[in-house]
């Protein structure tokens, strides 16, 4: 039994690091879309959203599996109700992606971006996409250690972020309003991806260890 367990629940993490993965991989998309105008990556951006909605609900179902034949106490419960968790995590990466491709499908055949900040976006996308891969790992190799780094990786994301508002309140901002409406909710969907990461590490640390960061750090 208690090999099934592990088995099933090694699965479970796999599914999650291949979608947190995937996601990655699709804010990639939505950002070239973005930066380049692109109409036909920003569709099949959103026409393939519903494709990471079906593998969230093959997740959800796999840890029902788990919840309802393994039946869990003390730390396999707390990993299987983080299982829940993370699906969740994930899914809102992909629907800020999504977002992304939206705007710049809004404004076709418009660049959303004026060029003072489209390098801020294609670095924000970067690091977007890096921290996916990071929560992949952390999702595979269940290192609490490992996780601990990735949520130092987004100061890069809240810097970027905070550097954004600097340069639409400069005096020589010339775009109008609406301009800067797009760049302020862009950064923001870019910032809460880079969170939603943070978020998958905070959960790996407590599902590996039964301690949030904080007591981890004050135990050290």
């Amino acid at each position: 039994m208690r090999d099934a367990y592990q088995e099933q629940m090694a699965a479970l993490n796999q599914t999650l690091g291949d979608m947190v993965d995937e996601v990655g991989v699709v804010m990639a998309q939505a950002t070239q879309a973005l930066l380049e105008g692109d109409l036909e990556l920003a569709e099949k951006v959103i026409s393939d959203h519903d494709a990471v909605a079906e593998k969230s609900a093959k997740a959800e179902d796999e840890a029902f599996q788990l919840l309802a034949l393994q039946a869990p106490v003390a730390g396999d419960l707390r990993s299987i109700v983080s299982g829940f968790q993370l699906v969740a995590e994930i899914d809102r990466m992909g629907a800020l992606a999504l977002h992304v491709a939206k705007v710049a499908r809004r404004r076709h055949p418009a660049r959303v971006l004026p060029e003072e900040v489209a390098g801020y976006f294609e670095e924000m996308g970067r690091l977007a996409v890096e921290l996916a891969h990071h929560a992949r790992r952390v999702l595979e190799n269940q290192d609490y250690h490992d996780a601990l780094t990735l949520m130092d990786d987004d100061d890069a994301m809240d810097d970027l972020h905070r550097h954004l508002f600097t340069v639409m309140m400069d005096r020589e901002w010339e775009h109008g309003v609406a301009a800067a409406v797009d760049v302020t909710l862009l950064g923001r969907y870019y910032e809460r991806f880079a969170d939603h990461a943070v978020l998958i590490a905070r959960r790996v640390v407590f599902q590996a260890t039964g301690k949030t960061p904080e007591q981890l750090l004050e135990a050290s």
